[in-house]
C-alpha cells in the first residue's frame, strides 16, 4: 500500500502565483536560468537557481549558493509573498496544454515507499546532480520542486477530484508559454480520508519525471533520521513533495536523436547498411513523425525516410529491449553509427519532442548530419520496465507539460 498524505502547504498569494511559478530548475543552463530569473525578482527560479543572484564567477555548487537560496526563500515568506496554510490538505493541480487537461493530486509521498520499491523508478541518477538538490533541500529546510508521479486510475480519487473542481480555484492563470494552471484545495475530512484510503489500496506508484529530485529528497529524509534517532516516522522529513497523476491523463512526447556524422559511410552506403535491419522508404521533404511503435523517421540530406523495424525486432518481448529507443540504439546507432554509450558519446544529442521536427531539420543541416524522429514511449511501457525492476535507456521519455516549481512548498520541520 502507498502512503500519500496531505500536508501543510507553503504557497504564494493568489495574486502573485503567476509571477512566482517557474519551470523546473534543470530545464535551463546557467546563462538561461539567470536571464529567466532576473526578469522578475519573485520568480521561484531565483531560489531554485540562486547562483543567478550572485556574480558569474561563483561556482554553481558553492555553499554560498544554497545559503542565498535560503535567504531568498525566508525573505519571500517574511514579506508575505508566501503564506502557510493552517491545516493539512491535498491540492488538485490542473495543467492545460493545447486544450488538453492533465489533473493531479498534490501531496506528500513516503521515503520508505521509495526505499521499499512501492514507488518505482525507471532511471539511474547521477551523484553530482543528487548532491546539488540534497544541499538545496537541506539548507532551505524545504522541498521546493514536486516529483512527478503516476498511478493507475482510481474511481474514488477521480470522484473527489471532480467534486473539488466544482469550487472556486485557489489559482487560475495562463503562463507566458501558453500553459494554463488551475489549483483547488481539498480540505474536507471525508474527502481527505477517501483519497488517503484509496492510495492505501494502490500497490505501485511510478516516478514519471524527477528521479534526481526524488532521490535527493529521500536522502535528506534519511539524513534527518540519522540526526534524530528518536524519530517516529511522522515527521515531515519522512515525506517528499509530489504531484500524482492517473496514467490515462499523461502525455509522453518523443525524445528525438541527432548524430554528428555517418561514421565514415557515404549516404548511399549508410542507407544500404541500415536496410539490413530496417525497411527503408523515402517519404519526401515534409517532416515525418512515426505513427506507430516500431517505426522511425530519419532526416538525411534534405529528405525524410520512414524506417520500419524488421520482424526479428518486432518479436522482441523484453520490456527494455523492445522499446523503440532500444531498437534504434541496438540495431542502428550502435552497430552502424558507432554510438556505443549514448550517455557519454559527444557525437549524439537528444531533442525533446516539444521542439518539433523542424528543429531536427535545423540541427541536421547545421552542426549534425542525420536526425531520427521517434514514436513516443508509452506509459504502459514505462510501467512494465519499472515493474520488472529494470531501467530505461537514457532519454526515453519527455513529459509535457512541465510542473511548475514554487506553487507548492513542503517544509521539513
Amino acid at each position: 500500500m502507498a502512503v500519500v498524505k496531505p500536508f501543510v502547504c507553503v504557497r504564494p498569494k493568489a495574486e502573485l502565483a503567476s509571477r512566482v511559478a517557474a519551470l523546473p530548475y534543470d530545464v535551463y543552463n546557467r546563462k538561461e536560468a539567470k536571464e529567466a530569473a532576473l526578469k522578475d525578482p519573485l520568480s521561484f527560479l531565483n531560489i531554485d537557481r540562486a547562483e543567478s543572484n550572485l556574480p558569474d564567477d561563483v561556482d554553481t555548487y558553492d555553499p554560498i549558493v544554497y545559503q542565498k537560496a535560503k535567504e531568498l526563500l525566508d525573505a519571500r515568506i517574511a514579506d508575505g509573498t508566501y503564506l502557510t496554510d493552517t491545516e493539512e490538505c491535498y491540492y488538485v493541480y490542473e495543467l492545460i496544454m493545447d486544450g488538453r487537461s492533465q489533473i493531479g493530486i498534490v501531496a506528500c509521498a513516503s521515503i520508505d515507499d521509495y526505499k521499499n520499491g512501492i514507488i518505482k523508478k525507471h532511471e539511474n541518477t547521477r551523484e553530482e546532480k543528487e548532491q546539488d538538490r540534497i544541499r538545496h533541500v537541506d539548507t532551505c529546510n524545504a522541498q521546493t520542486g514536486p516529483i512527478f508521479l503516476a498511478y493507475r486510475s482510481n474511481d474514488v480519487i477521480s470522484a473527489v477530484v471532480a467534486k473539488a473542481m466544482k469550487e472556486e480555484p485557489l489559482y487560475a492563470f495562463t503562463a507566458d508559454d501558453g500553459i494554463t494552471h488551475n489549483v483547488w484545495r481539498i480540505a474536507g475530512s471525508d474527502d481527505i480520508a477517501a483519497i488517503r484510503g484509496a492510495f492505501d489500496g494502490i500497490g505501485q506508484i511510478y516516478i514519471a519525471d524527477g528521479h534526481h529530485r526524488a532521490a535527493s529528497a529521500v536522502k535528506v529524509g534519511f539524513k534527518r533520521r540519522e540526526a534524530n534517532p528518536d524519530y517516529t516516522g511522522e515527521e515531515e522529513f519522512n515525506f517528499f513533495l509530489s504531484v500524482l497523476f492517473p496514467e490515462d491523463q499523461l502525455m509522453i512526447l518523443p525524445y528525438n536523436r541527432v548524430v554528428k556524422d555517418l561514421n565514415g559511410y557515404s549516404a548511399e552506403a549508410f542507407l544500404k547498411e541500415i536496410e539490413k535491419n530496417f525497411e527503408v522508404r523515402k517519404v519526401g521533404t515534409e517532416p515525418y513523425a512515426p505513427a506507430k511503435k516500431g517505426t522511425f523517421g530519419m532526416y538525411l540530406d534534405g529528405a525524410w525516410y520512414e524506417l520500419t523495424a524488421g520482424r526479428a525486432m518486432q518479436a522482441i518481448t523484453d520490456p527494455v529491449a523492445s522499446l523503440d529507443v532500444s531498437l534504434l540504439q541496438d540495431y542502428l546507432l550502435g552497430p552502424v553509427l558507432g554510438i556505443g554509450d549514448p550517455r557519454v558519446d559527444k557525437r549524439i544529442d537528444f531533442i525533446g519532442g516539444i521542439r518539433g521536427l523542424k528543429e531536427l531539420e535545423r540541427r541536421a543541416t547545421s552542426d549534425m548530419r542525420v536526425a531520427f524522429s521517434m514514436y513516443p514511449t508509452q506509459i504502459t511501457e514505462l510501467f512494465s520496465v519499472a515493474d520488472a525492476g529494470l531501467l530505461m535507456p537514457p532519454k526515453s521519455t519527455w513529459f509535457e507539460p512541465k510542473l511548475r516549481s514554487g506553487l507548492f512548498l513542503h517544509k521539513l520541520s
